[in-house]
Formats: structure tokens, sequence, C-alpha cells
């Protein structure tokens, strides 16, 4: 039976969240968005708050909270800044979560410990070239070479990937064994060979910076090896499950954001005599926009509780994520219609959310991937 009455404690960091967003991270978002800047001074309060590491054990200097509260907190801070949102997002749901899942207590302590204390920033490198959205066609090579792996390749769009400190890597140890030779890798920065290059010049997600980053001859040993050889893929996998939660959060944040302005826009703004509220098509926009959203936050809470009582949630997480990019995309481009001309300027913050809007589209898994994914698990558990 899933229950969506909150405990005093997920109220309090949505409360908690919440004042965060509206008091230190909403007065800098515009200007951080058109000079892509890095809310690094953020993310130190954040850290210190316990945002970076909410779902990491308190033995490993996390928050030890669970994933509904997560995406309350998620939801609050993308309603403002949706760029610092995926920075906690990547940090919390892939970085942090497969390294206490999957990592060895020297590895926890050294990498995941100052990544769940907030201070350092992870970065998850999976995608290539040519291994978006099939993840399986992993191009870049960890050959064993005596004590060593040396890694050589390149990564692409990883979020944070100039200012991170730690790096999961995904590489291939054996192309003839397809997505079972893929391993998984904790990297440092400043690794010689592993360099980001420069960042990319973005639509939307400005302040939050992505990047390629090329491998030389990385040189790493067993203690850098997450897991066992050959799980690289299934742990990629996993933690894209409890990723998508995340970015269908962050979705839904950014509706929610863009229909309260609207929402406020509408009872100010006169025409005719008569605030644009009071008329019908404005009416039925407002009436469309609050469902969809109140329809895809369900879908979020219902995959965050799964998760929370360890049941299978892969298609739950998919529907929630296809579902809340979707509607966000839509609502966005309704909040700036709504406020006609002065949506399209960037003093007025629908212009920014439907930027950012777009590629909850596109990363942790296109929607047509998610399309995919849910038909597979429908087939396979009929």
């Amino acid at each position: 039976m899933i229950s969506f009455e909150f405990s005093d404690i997920q109220l309090q960091i949505k409360e908690a969240a919440a004042k965060f967003a509206q008091e230190e991270m909403a007065p800098g978002a515009i200007e951080r968005d058109i000079n892509a800047t890095y809310p690094r001074e953020i993310l130190s309060q954040l850290g210190e708050l316990g945002f970076l590491g909410m779902m990491v054990s308190p033995e490993w200097g996390g928050s030890g909270l669970d994933a509904v509260s997560y995406t309350l907190a998620i939801e609050e801070f993308a309603k403002v800044d949706a760029a610092t949102s995926i920075v906690i997002s990547v940090q919390n749901s892939l970085v942090c979560w497969i390294l206490e899942n999957y990592g060895n207590d020297e590895q926890k302590e050294k990498f995941l410990r100052p990544l769940a204390e907030g201070k350092d920033i992870g970065a998850y490198c999976l995608s290539e070239p040519e291994a978006g959205s099939d993840a399986r066609q992993q191009s870049t090579t960890a050959v064993k070479d005596g004590d060593y792996w040396v890694l050589n390749g390149m990564k692409n769009w990883i979020s944070s990937g100039t200012n991170a400190d730690t790096y999961i890597v995904f590489a291939q140890t054996n192309p003839e064994l397809k997505h079972k030779g893929i391993a998984a890798f904790v990297i440092s920065k400043n690794t010689p060979g592993f360099e980001p290059a420069k960042k990319e010049d973005k639509m939307g997600m400005r302040a939050s910076d992505t990047c390629s980053i090329g491998l030389t001859n990385v040189k790493l040993t067993n203690e850098n090896l997450i897991g066992k050889v050959g799980e690289g893929f299934y742990i990629a996998m996993r933690g894209l499950n409890g990723g998508r939660i995340g970015i269908a959060s962050q979705s839904v944040g950014i509706a929610q954001g863009a229909f309260e302005a609207a929402l406020k826009y509408s009872k100010e703004r006169k025409t005719m005599g008569i605030p644009i509220c009071e008329h019908q098509l404005i009416q039925a926009k407002l009436a469309q926009m609050s469902m969809k959203i109140n329809a895809a936050r369900s879908l979020v809470l219902k995959a965050a509780w799964l998760r929370d009582n360890k049941m299978d949630h892969i298609r739950e997480s998919s529907e929630a994520k296809l579902f809340a990019s979707t509607i966000a995309n839509e609502v966005t481009r309704e909040a700036v219609q709504i406020h006609g001309g002065y949506g399209y300027v960037r003093e007025y913050i629908v212009e920014r959310m439907m930027r950012d809007a777009k590629v909850t589209e596109i990363y942790e898994g296109t929607s047509e991937i998610q399309q995919i994914v849910i038909a597979r698990e429908l087939i396979k558990n009929s």
C-alpha cells in the first residue's frame, strides 16, 4: 500500500529546501544563467546543510534520509534554479549511491565521505560520442598492465565535468564480452591523463557546466575499481534507476516554478479591464498545468516510495521521468505564453525555465529510451 502522507521529517526537509532555495538560490539564478557561472558557494552551503549526501548513511558522513525526502528537496531547488538542482541530483542519486552500494570500505572513506559531507563534488561518466542512448557500446577501454589498469577514451556530456573532484567512469575491459566486460572506476581530479575539455555553451542549465573528458593512458589500480570487473554496466543501469527519479523530481520542480510564476502574473496582468486569470482561455491553461504537475508528482512519489521499500521500480522510474519531463516542457511553454512578450525576455524567469526544461527529455535516458524501458518491463512482467 503506497501512502503519500509525509512524515514530520520529510516535511521539515521540504520546508528547509524551500527556504534555502528562495533565500539563497533564487536571487542570483538569472545572473548565473546569463554568465554560465557555476554555483560553487551555494553548493558549499548545501553541503554544510547535508543536501549533498542526503541518502548516504551517517556512518559515511551522510544525512541518512529516504528517497521521498530527496525528491521533495530536489523539487524545491528546481523550482528556482534547475541548474543547481542537477548538480545535487547527480551527486546524490548517481555518484554517492554507487559508491555506497558498490564501493568497498576504503573507497567509501576516501571518496564517499567527502562527497556526502559536501566537501567534494561528484560526476558520472557514462556517455560517449558513439555511446549515448546505447550505453553498452563503450569504446573507452581499460586494459590490464601488470598492477595497473590503463584507461583510454573519451566521455562526453559530463555534468560538473570541469568542477568535480571525484568521477565515476565506465570502461570496456573486454570487447568480446560486450556489456558484460564493462567495469566501473572511481577517479580523482588531476589524475595524470584525465583531462576535462572546455565546457559546452548550452541552451539551458547554463550554470551547471557540461564538458567532454579525455582519458589518455590513465593509470589506475584495483583500489579504483568499483565492484567486480564485468559489473560496470549493471552498476550504471541501477544507478540510472535512481537518477531518473531525480530528473523526474527536477522536472516537476521546473514545471511547478513556471506554473506559480504564470499564476501570479495572470492575477496581476489586466486586459479588457480585468485580470487575465478571469479569461476562460487562461483559466483552461492554468487548470491543465496544475493537473499535469500533480499527476507527475504522484508518479515521482510512487517511484521514490518503491525505492525506499526496496521494491522493483525500473518501470515506475521511467514512467515518472518520461511523464514529468514531458509536462515540464508543456507547462513552461504555456507559462511563457501566459506572460506574452514578457515571457520571452530574461527578466522573467519563465524564459529560463523553458530553456532548462528541454534537457530533461534528453539526459539520463531520452524520452524514446524511457518508452522502450517501460514497454520491456511490461512485457517481461505480464
